[in-house]
């Protein structure tokens, strides 16, 4: 969260309600560290744009939407065991960005069974790995979480042919997934489901009556990422073509070497470029460090990530319409039903962020000099020049 002097600062200089400010994600690996680092260092900022709306249907239709309608039975049953807040927790959203969407989950038969081996065999040919299995329990780990529960009600549907109740979860870890597995048991029953989160909440699917799917496959979501620098002209002007063509090379160097990028129509010595990456919390970090990238080498640009390269090219556009004070270097994309951003916040607005949270002491000294200051110049007659006060009180900020 935000405290409320460092929100209004952040409001008065970009109109924009602010959610979080760096990080509390705790990393406990070194790719975790580099991150939460630059997350602290460049004070980014995560703003809601349009508030996202999170209630039990909206997350029922987006699970269906992510895992694909052909994949869901008819018949199924949609329980909420623990509702999500209705707001954004942003360490939750830099763990994604961070970890990936990588996801295990449990498979527990009721008893010993032949089907604990076609369950392995079908999670191999789904490009999932098999950590652990005995021969009434298998955990695995998938590409994403959607993959997971999509297998899941697979190799469920399968065990009800068969008269078997088959219990699963899915968990950040293999442990994570069996815990949410006994939870499932002790709030639903020993009926046959799946256990899983979403957006801090704690959801299950429980099938009643057998099913076959026809064919259960990944759901194809698109992720696109449009890049495009702001004011390359002045850019240009106080940096040379040459220092263009080094950005926007090394930009596109990481994307593809480093996140899984493909980029469309890329020309050398242009500002922009469009590039489709495998998830989209791929595309995300991809922005980001892009937008880092940039910062360092004193330019800003305005990103989007959507299903299409018209939708990555539409909120990257909505840069340009926000009412900010000054140009703001966004990654804008969607999370829920509603729309958010990653701001790499400018020189002066981190100086003045910083001195709010961590140099409060200063901070109030430099607001005590300013206060005297302009009192002796109005007693001596020279109030007129009160401003040089706020000019001095800048300066120090900026030079401390």
């Amino acid at each position: 969260m935000v405290n409320f002097l460092t929100k209004a600062i952040i409001k008065l200089t970009t109109k924009l309600n602010p959610i979080a400010v760096g990080t509390k994600f705790f990393p406990t690996n070194s790719l975790e560290t580099e991150y939460v680092e630059l997350f602290n260092y460049t004070q980014t900022i995560l703003f809601e744009l349009d508030k996202a709306e999170i209630t039990s249907d909206s997350i029922l239709q987006n699970l269906i939407r992510d895992v694909g309608e052909e994949n869901f039975p008819k018949d199924y049953n949609f329980y909420e065991l623990t509702p999500a807040e209705n707001r954004i927790e942003e360490y939750a959203l830099v763990s994604n960005i961070i970890m990936g969407s990588d996801r295990y989950f449990y498979i527990e038969l009721p008893h010993p069974s032949r089907l604990i081996d076609i369950f392995e065999k079908i999670i191999q040919s789904e490009k999932g790995e098999v950590v652990e299995k005995t021969a009434t329990e298998l955990v695995a780990k998938m590409l994403s979480k959607n993959d997971a529960i999509r297998v899941a009600i697979e190799l469920i549907g399968i065990g009800l042919s068969e008269g078997i109740q088959v219990i699963s979860a899915v968990g950040m870890t293999g442990a994570a997934s069996i815990e949410r597995a006994i939870n499932y048991t002790k709030n639903v029953g020993s009926f046959p489901g799946i256990a899983f989160t979403k957006l801090g909440g704690e959801y299950a699917l429980v099938f009643d009556s057998p099913f076959l799917l026809r064919e259960s496959k990944p759901v194809d979501l698109e992720n696109y990422l449009f890049i495009d620098l702001i004011d390359s002209t002045k850019f240009i002007g106080k940096h040379g073509r040459n220092q263009l063509v080094d950005l926007m090379t090394g930009i596109k160097n990481f994307i593809e070497t480093e996140c899984d990028g493909e980029l469309e129509g890329y020309r050398e010595g242009g500002d922009d470029f469009i590039a489709k990456f495998p998830s989209k919390d791929l595309a995300i970090r991809a922005g980001l460090d892009a937008a880092w990238f940039a910062l360092d080498n004193g330019a800003k640009i305005r990103a989007g990530v959507g299903r299409s390269r018209r939708e990555a090219g539409e909120r990257a556009q909505l840069v340009d319409s926000l009412d900010s004070t000054s140009p703001l270097s966004l990654v804008i994309f969607e999370l829920a039903n509603g729309l958010y951003a990653y701001n790499i916040p400018s020189e002066f607005t981190r100086t003045l962020i910083n001195l709010i949270e961590n140099e409060k002491a200063k901070l109030i000294g430099v607001f005590a000099f300013v206060f005297i200051f302009a009192y002796v110049l109005s007693v001596i007659g020279l109030g007129v020049f009160s401003f040089v006060g706020v000019i001095f009180a800048l300066v120090y900020a900026f030079i401390a």
